[in-house]
C-alpha cells in the first residue's frame, strides 16, 4: 500500500514536472506570430471594424500568466475618416498561475501605453462608437438574442443585487497603469471640439483590504489636472461595505479641492459623507488660465478675488444636508447649513449667517450714458405702454405648482449689508412655506439711526397670487436713506411709519390696479427739499408787486410731518395730511391714481411765523394761501390757488367795484390803478 502511495506521487510528480516544462517550453518554441492574421479576422468580425496587430507579440504560461502586445488598431465605421478609432502603442499583462488554483489572483503589472481613442459625431448625430458588434447579424437575429437573453439578465442582476461577493479569495495587483493617454471628443454638427492629452493613471498596492494610492495626471483642453489620494479598501464583498475616500484634486494649478471621507455602502444604501474644503483661489485669475473672459463685470476691480469653502456633506438618494459650513468670499464670510429632502417637493432648511457684504463692489458700474440711455428709453416707451402692456402682461403666466409643492424654513442673519447705496446693519429674516403660503417674520434691521420691520405673507395656492405686507420703522432718519439709494434730496427728517398693504396679482399693471391698504408716515424735525411753500407766496406777491422774487434753493423746514393714508383699487387716498413748522401750518388731502400716475391734492399753509425768517418781524398769522397739485408723477405742478383766494379772503369788495369802475365824481382826479390795486390786496398778504 506504502509502495504504491509513492509511485502514485512520484508519478503525479513526473506529471506535474512535464506540466511545467511544458508551460516554460511552448511559448519558446511555438511561433505565436503565425496566428496573427486569424486573431485579426476574428476581431474584425466581432467588431464589424478592421482591427490589426503588429508583430512584437509575447507570451508565458509559467510562473507567470503573460501576454505583450503591440501596435493594436480598431478602425472607424463607414462613413468615418480613415483614422483609426482606437490606437494601443502596447499592452501588457503578468498573472501568477499557481495561485489562480486556490482563487488567489496576484496581478504584477497591467500597463497600457499611448491609448488613444478618437470619437467622432457626424452632422447626422452618429457616433462612430455606435453599433460595433458582428456585421453578420441582422437587426432581427439582434432581437431575438436580447429577448432570449433578457430573462438571464434579469436573473443574473438579481443575483447581484442579492449579493455582490466576489467568487475569489484575494486579489493584489501590484501595478496598473495607464500611460500618456490620450482622448478627443469631436462633434461635427454643433462644431464642438474637447481634448485630454498626457493622460497618465497609476494604481499600485490594489488589494480587497487596503486603501488603493491613485495617482492622476492629464491635461485637458491643454490645461493640467490631477487626482492624488487614496480610495478604499472595497472589502471582499465590493459595494456591501463603506469606502474610503482621500483625495485631492487639483486644476490648472488655481483651484485645489480635498475630499475626505467615505462611500456608504454603494450598493445598498447609495449615501455618502464627505468634508470638502476648496482651498482659497481667485476667480478672476482661473478664468485667466481658461484663456476666457471674465463673465463678470464689476464696479469694484478688486472684487470676486478671493474665494474659498469649507462644507461637510452628506446625502443619499433621500436626502442631502451640508453641514459646517464655510464660504470666504473677498473680506465677507458666511457660515451657513442647509438639507434637502422629499426631492420631489422639495422640503428644503437653510441657516444662513453673514458677517459683511458690500453688494454694490459686485454690480456693473452705472455710467452717465447708460443712465441716459435707459431714462430716454423709459420716457419713449411710456407712451406705448398703457396701450401694449395690459395685453401683454396679462398673456405672461407663472406656473406656481412648484411653489405650492415647496417646504422651506430659511433663516438668514446679516452683520452689515450695502446694496444699491444702502447701508443695514443686523438683518434678522425667518422665510417659511408650506402648502403655497409663505410667510416672512421677522424681517428686522437697523436702518440709519433707526429700525425698520416687515411682515410679508404670500399666497400662491390660487393661480393668481395675494399678498400682504406690514412695515414699521422707527426714527429713520429719511434724507439719508433717500440720497444714498437715488441720489437725490427729497425729504428729511427722522421716520416713523406703520403701513399696511395687499394687493393680488405677479404683474405691476395687477399690483397697481389691486393695492390696497391703510397707514400713516410721521417725519420729525425735518424738511420738503424741492419745495418752497413760503417761497411760492412770497413769489405770489411779487407778480403783483407787493414784494421780491426769491432766488433761494426750495426747501420746508418743518417741525412735524403726518401723512395717513388709505389704499383701494389702486387709488391712493390721504384724507387730511398736516405739515407743522414755525412758519406754517399746513393741512393737505387728495389722492394719486397709481395705473395713471396722477396727482389730485389741495394743499392749505396758513402762516404763523415770517416770510424772511429771523430778519422778518411783522405778524404774518391768519392768512391762508391754497396750493393745488396736479399734474403726473415725472412733472408734477404745484401753483397757488389764487381763485379761491379772491373769492374767500377779498374783503373790501366796494373799494374794488370803485377801482374798476371810478367814482363818478367827474373831479378829473386821477387814480393811479396799480397803487391803488396794491394797496386793495395788501390786506392780503398782511
Amino acid at each position: 500500500m506504502f509502495r504504491f502511495l509513492k509511485w502514485a506521487i512520484v508519478t503525479i510528480g513526473i506529471l506535474a514536472g512535464l506540466i511545467i516544462g511544458a508551460a516554460l517550453l511552448v511559448p519558446m518554441f511555438v511561433d505565436v506570430g503565425k496566428y496573427l492574421p486569424d486573431i485579426e479576422g476574428m476581431v474584425t468580425r466581432q467588431t464589424g471594424r478592421s482591427f490589426s496587430m503588429g508583430d512584437d507579440i509575447k507570451l508565458s504560461l509559467f510562473p507567470w500568466a503573460g501576454i505583450r502586445l503591440s501596435d493594436l488598431t480598431l478602425g472607424n465605421p463607414e462613413g468615418f475618416e480613415e483614422k483609426p478609432m482606437i490606437t494601443v502603442k502596447r499592452f501588457e499583462a503578468r498573472v501568477k498561475v499557481l495561485p489562480l488554483l486556490s482563487k488567489h489572483i496576484q496581478v504584477e503589472k497591467f500597463i497600457v501605453e499611448s491609448p488613444s481613442i478618437a470619437l467622432v459625431r457626424n452632422k447626422a448625430g452618429l457616433g462612430n462608437w455606435e453599433n460595433i458588434g458582428p456585421s453578420d447579424i441582422s437587426d432581427s437575429d439582434q432581437g431575438g438574442q436580447a429577448q432570449s437573453t433578457a430573462p438571464a439578465q434579469d436573473t443574473s442582476s438579481k443575483t447581484q443585487t442579492d449579493s455582490t461577493e466576489l467568487p475569489i479569495e484575494s486579489l493584489v495587483v501590484d501595478r496598473f497603469a495607464v500611460i500618456n493617454g490620450f482622448l478627443s471628443y469631436v462633434d461635427k454638427s454643433s462644431g464642438l471640439s474637447k481634448k485630454i492629452s498626457d493622460l497618465n493613471l497609476d494604481l499600485s498596492g490594489i488589494s480587497l483590504d487596503k486603501a488603493i494610492d491613485i495617482t492622476l495626471g492629464a491635461k485637458v483642453d491643454g490645461k493640467p489636472v490631477s487626482v492624488t489620494g487614496t480610495a478604499g479598501p472595497v472589502g471582499k464583498n465590493p459595494g456591501a461595505s463603506d469606502i474610503d475616500l482621500d483625495l485631492m484634486v487639483k486644476v490648472l494649478d488655481q483651484l485645489a479641492l480635498s475630499l475626505k471621507g467615505r462611500l456608504i455602502k454603494p450598493m445598498t444604501e447609495q449615501a455618502v459623507d464627505l468634508a470638502v474644503d476648496l482651498a482659497p483661489f481667485s476667480p478672476k485669475k482661473l478664468f485667466v488660465s481658461l484663456d476666457q473672459p471674465f463673465p463678470i463685470k464689476t464696479s469694484d476691480a478688486l472684487a470676486l478675488d478671493k474665494l474659498s469653502l469649507k462644507a461637510v456633506v452628506k446625502g443619499s438618494a433621500k436626502s442631502v444636508s451640508v453641514s459646517d459650513g464655510v464660504l470666504v468670499l473677498d473680506d465677507s464670510t458666511m457660515n451657513f447649513s442647509a438639507r434637502a429632502q422629499a426631492f420631489e417637493k422639495p422640503d428644503l432648511k437653510c441657516i444662513l449667517s453673514l458677517d459683511k457684504i458690500d453688494v454694490d463692489r459686485y454690480l456693473p458700474s452705472a455710467t452717465e450714458n447708460d443712465s441716459g440711455r435707459a431714462a430716454s428709453a423709459s420716457a419713449k416707451d411710456k407712451s406705448t405702454a398703457m396701450d401694449t402692456g395690459k395685453s401683454r402682461r396679462e398673456t405672461s403666466t407663472i406656473d406656481y405648482a412648484p411653489l405650492r409643492r415647496m417646504v422651506l424654513d430659511a433663516k438668514v442673519n446679516i452683520g452689515s449689508l450695502k446694496v444699491t447705496g444702502l447701508s443695514m446693519a443686523n438683518i434678522t429674516a425667518s422665510l417659511a412655506g408650506k402648502n403655497g403660503v409663505f410667510n416672512l417674520d421677522p424681517f428686522s434691521m437697523d436702518l440709519y439711526q433707526g429700525k425698520a420691520g416687515i411682515k410679508a405673507r404670500v399666497d400662491v395656492r390660487k393661480n393668481t397670487p395675494t399678498t400682504n405686507l406690514h412695515l414699521t420703522t422707527s426714527n429713520v432718519q429719511a434724507g439719508p436713506v433717500i440720497r444714498d439709494s437715488m441720489g437725490k434730496d427729497i425729504i428729511e427728517g427722522a421716520l416713523a411709519s406703520d403701513i399696511s398693504l395687499s394687493m393680488t396679482g405677479d404683474t405691476q399693471d395687477m399690483i397697481k390696479k389691486t393695492l390696497g391698504g391703510k397707514g400713516e408716515l410721521k417725519f420729525i424735525d425735518g424738511a420738503i427739499v424741492g419745495v418752497d411753500i413760503a417761497g411760492t407766496i412770497r413769489n405770489a406777491k411779487a407778480g403783483i408787486g407787493l414784494g421780491e422774487y426769491t432766488t433761494e434753493k426750495p426747501r420746508t423746514d418743518f417741525v412735524e410731518l403726518k401723512i395717513p393714508y388709505t389704499a383701494a383699487k389702486g387709488v391712493v387716498k390721504i384724507p387730511e395730511a398736516s405739515l407743522a413748522s414755525p412758519l406754517l401750518r399746513l393741512v393737505a388731502n387728495g389722492q394719486t391714481h397709481l395705473v395713471k400716475e396722477t396727482l389730485d391734492f389741495r394743499i392749505e399753509p396758513k402762516l404763523v411765523g415770517t416770510l424772511k425768517g429771523q430778519g422778518d418781524t411783522t405778524d404774518r398769522s391768519g392768512l391762508l394761501i391754497p396750493l393745488v397739485i396736479t399734474g403726473t408723477w415725472e412733472s408734477p405742478k404745484v401753483r397757488p390757488d389764487l381763485e379761491a383766494i379772491l373769492k374767500n379772503q377779498l374783503h373790501d369788495g366796494d373799494a374794488l367795484k370803485k377801482l374798476i369802475d371810478g367814482d363818478g365824481s367827474g373831479s378829473g382826479e386821477k387814480n393811479d390803478i396799480k397803487d391803488a390795486a396794491k394797496g386793495l390786496i395788501k390786506g392780503l398778504f398782511n
